[in-house]
């Protein structure tokens, strides 16, 4: 199984160069509750033109919780009360994210708070910390689908963004 700990395995696009671009999406796991959310979010009548997907959804998650000044503080509070409550076990679905989001959380994965004495969260923990906080915010997911548009204008003024080939 892939997770956002590998990304995935898809081929690297190449500059005309020849030389290889990491790849601008990458494969995370949600937890099933914050999925279903999520999905009422992508299903919604505010998610119009365009109609943003997971990757942007769950990006725009991230985007609005590490804008915060406390964000690390408000993921690790959320997964240290709420997340840990929950059945470990709980199923999660693969889904993906813009590969600047998955920076940010994978920075935050190795920063100190995540390594000994404190426990070790995964990335699927981060990711779904981000969006369940977002729910929390605001239910309605508007905030998410105006920070997808935020995200997307950000990554075509970078040139990130997946091709068709």
């Amino acid at each position: 199984m892939l997770t956002a700990a590998q990304p995935n395995v898809q081929e690297p696009r190449r500059t005309p160069t020849g030389q290889s671009q990491p790849l601008d999406v990458v494969e995370t796991r949600l937890w099933l509750d914050e999925h279903i959310w999520l999905y009422s979010v992508l299903k919604s009548d505010q998610n119009i033109g365009p109609i943003f997907r997971f990757p942007d959804l769950i990006s725009a998650c991230v985007s609005m919780i590490f804008s915060a000044p406390e964000a690390a503080r408000q993921i690790f509070g959320f997964l240290g009360t709420d997340l840990v409550a929950r059945d470990p076990n709980t199923p999660r679905r693969r889904e993906a994210m813009w590969r600047p989001q998955y920076d940010l959380l994978l920075e935050l994965q190795r920063s100190a708070a995540n390594r000994h004495p404190n426990p070790k969260f995964q990335l699927d923990h981060l990711t779904t910390a981000c969006v369940a906080l977002c729910k929390r915010a605001d239910e309605t997911g508007a905030c998410i689908l105006q920070q997808a548009r935020v995200n997307m204008a950000q990554r075509y003024r970078a040139g990130h963004t997946t091709q068709a080939r």
